[in-house]
């Protein structure tokens, strides 16, 4: 199954920016993207980077530097049949996956659960904590992606409307992007990647002298 990798070079992670200077954002977020991208083909996807501007990567790379939502569509249209237009295909299309660079707790394990879900439903998505969308498989030709503030729930509604059947994936690896500095927190407890060995080098490390985990610099 192919797998869509959105990256942005421009500004990678502004966000975290009280924790992290540009160059140290730019490294974080490499490292993140390589463990996603490892996690995907040890789970036996063929992963592709769909990237803002070039990227040295031993993967392919498409660059692509309109907004997400139209680069991801056109990645679609490109897979699925644009418009859903299948006149050129012998069968139904085959499932293609956008999973996010920033899910720093991906292992093929979660993402091989993401591929089964897909395998059974037409759209397979996976909710990120704040309602976003972090990764979803699909194979309905019509299914088209809109990101903005709570997108998962306006992916389920579009998936309705196009008559797609529809899968939620509870996964607490997949379901983890990495936006703020609280969410480091997380990459060092339950990380396993170059993201979480980056952190530990740069001197991150947790404290939980006042009664609660918080992330500190040495």
């Amino acid at each position: 199954m192919e797998v869509i990798v959105p990256f942005s070079t421009d500004r990678p992670k502004s966000r975290l920016s009280d924790a992290l200077s540009p160059d140290e954002r730019s490294a974080f977020a490499r490292a993140m993207l390589d463990d996603v991208l490892d996690a995907v083909a040890a789970a036996g996807g063929e992963p592709r980077v769909l990237a803002t501007d070039a990227v040295d990567a031993d993967r392919p790379v498409t660059v692509d530097d309109r907004p997400l939502t139209a680069a991801v569509n056109a990645a679609l249209d490109a897979r699925l049949g644009a418009d859903g237009d299948e006149s050129d295909a012998d069968g139904p299309p085959e499932p293609v996956a956008v999973v996010m660079a920033d899910l720093a707790l991906a292992t093929p394990d979660a993402v091989e659960r993401l591929f089964a879900a897909g395998r059974d439903a037409e759209v397979a998505m996976v909710p990120g904590r704040g309602g976003g969308t972090n990764a979803f498989v699909a194979s309905h030709p019509e299914f088209r992606v809109d990101y903005h503030g709570a997108s998962y729930l306006d992916h389920r509604d579009i998936a309705a409307e196009v008559g797609a059947s529809f899968a939620a994936v509870d996964s607490h690896r997949l379901g983890t992007d990495v936006d703020e500095p609280d969410d480091l927190a997380e990459v060092l407890i339950h990380g396993e990647g170059r993201a979480a060995a980056w952190l530990r080098e740069a001197g991150f490390a947790l404290d939980a002298s006042e009664g609660r985990v918080a992330v500190v610099r040495e």
